[in-house]
């Protein structure tokens, strides 16, 4: 048995040793000046970016992103990875207990001269470690941030997830409505072509009219093919991103005739910062940035003595009724240094200060990308906005000549190669009209998935917020 005097002297000893090898770690500040406001700000009334998609005013993109969010497999991925990295903290969190082992048996001797009694013993076995130098603490540090980390990438998956359900419905929606123009407008080349044949038969024309005619009508039919094809490959994407197979939505998209969404007009965005608060990917990295952090001092910790407490207690008999008579037991504190191994705990802190560096910098380049984001989906979405002006006034232009040609070259006043440019003008008019309406909502999405809309704390109950970034190893141990 040992002399509680002498544990005492050990602890001493032990906490000489933490004094004299704990040092302080670099400051992990990301050395990124975040403006105060953005270069293509626009005033207006703030907008819920959680739910973005709302404001587009599309209840089918509104089912499929809600489908998304509760079947998409690679938030099921994200949502395992949330569920291992909890597991940890709790694992982590177990050394701070005694590991208590119990033990019990049952003997009895055989041979010619065995004693006919059965011999029965009962016994346990203690071990604890003394945190005194943190490294438990810091394990626990990085796991908590680990389990942060993943909180936020679950939330950064859901992020691009619903992003990428609501741009691919947005541009399913403007296929549609390109393949209704193009339907349309054979429609109206067909009777193009009726004129020009009777034109024909009646001497007014030559022949060149119908076949000018007859070409323009296949080159427009041959688009029909190609949209429906692109049209199926769009909803085949959006079946997979909500979790399902092929075949219903794209039969909704062709049932449910609607327009391309609309974004707001304008609205107000939160400062930069609050903008980067509000990103899963910046927290995510900075979450990696402190659990790196941590793991420097767990390093550090493995290069300070180790203090245990181990015990034990037994009990035998030749009999049940005599098992607790005679108990025996010991408590053993033990402490160990490591006096040399070649520099590999030496090595381990210099991998471990490394890997903090490249945190470090993948956390400023995460905050760089993230401004970037903003900035660019800000001035995309004010020149889609123009864009669309432009082309709406070019489409009512082009279709007010396309409607004069027609009647002027069905009175014969005109040719119908004149007639033929008209209605080209006017398809690639209400084509390029549509492609921009596609181009200014899903400049829209890309505008608001930057902000970091698209994903909800709340919504994930599970979500662990890391603590504030921190400048030492020491501060994080002893949290």
């Amino acid at each position: 048995m040992i002399k509680p005097r002498i544990v005492i002297a050990l602890c001493s000893v032990a906490l000489c040793a933490a004094c004299a090898g704990r040092g302080a770690i670099d400051s992990a500040q990301p050395a990124i000046a975040v403006p105060e406001a953005w270069q293509a700000g626009e005033p207006g009334e703030p907008l819920d970016v959680e739910r973005y998609w709302d404001a587009l005013g599309d209840p089918l993109l509104s089912s499929f992103v809600a489908q998304a969010a509760a079947q998409n497999r690679d938030l099921a991925v994200a949502t395992a990875r949330l569920a291992q990295a909890r597991g940890g903290l709790r694992q982590a969190r177990a050394g701070y207990l005694p590991s208590i082992y119990s033990n019990a048996g049952i003997g009895r001797d055989v041979g010619d001269r065995a004693a006919d009694d059965f011999s029965f013993s009962i016994g346990g076995d203690v071990r604890w470690e003394a945190d005194l130098f943190g490294r438990v603490g810091y394990d626990v540090a990085a796991s908590r941030a680990g389990l942060a980390a993943a909180g936020y990438g679950l939330g950064d998956v859901q992020r691009l997830i619903v992003g990428q359900v609501a741009q691919i419905t947005v541009s399913a929606r403007a296929l549609a409505v390109q393949l209704a123009i193009a339907r349309q407008t054979l429609a109206v080349q067909e009777d193009n072509l009726q004129i020009a044949v009777w034109r024909r038969e009646a001497g007014l024309v030559s022949s060149l009219d119908v076949e000018q005619a007859r070409a323009q009508r296949a080159q427009t039919a041959a688009t029909i093919p190609a949209l429906e094809s692109d049209l199926a490959a769009s909803a085949n994407t959006i079946s997979t991103l909500i979790g399902e197979p092929p075949g219903r939505v794209l039969a909704l998209l062709e049932a449910e005739a609607a327009p391309i969404p609309a974004p707001p007009t304008a609205f107000a965005r939160e400062i930069p910062a609050a903008v980067l608060r509000r990103r899963p990917d910046v927290r995510q990295a900075e979450a990696f940035l402190i659990a790196d952090t941590a793991r420097i001092g767990l390093a550090r910790a493995q290069l300070l003595p180790l203090v245990q407490l181990t015990g034990n207690i037994n009990t035998a008999s030749f009999g049940l009724g005599g098992l607790f008579d005679a108990i025996t037991g010991n408590l053993f504190a033990g402490l160990s240094q490591l006096i040399f191994d070649g520099g590999r705990l030496a090595a381990q802190v210099d991998i471990a200060e490394a890997v903090a560096q490249g945190s470090l910098a993948g956390y400023e380049q995460t905050i760089l990308v993230a401004l970037e984001e903003v900035d660019t989906a800000g001035a995309e979405l004010v020149a889609a906005r123009q864009r669309v002006a432009l082309f709406d006034e070019a489409r009512d232009a082009a279709d007010t000549a396309a409607l004069l040609a027609r009647s002027q070259y069905q009175a014969g006043l005109i040719d119908f190669q004149t007639l033929l440019t008209a209605e080209n003008q006017l398809l690639s008019a209400r084509n390029a009209y549509a492609a921009a309406e596609a181009e200014r909502a899903n400049a829209f999405i890309r505008l608001t998935q930057a902000l970091g809309g698209g994903w909800s704390p709340t919504d994930i109950d599970f979500l662990v917020n890391p603590p504030p970034i921190i400048l030492t190893a020491d501060t994080e141990a002893s949290r």
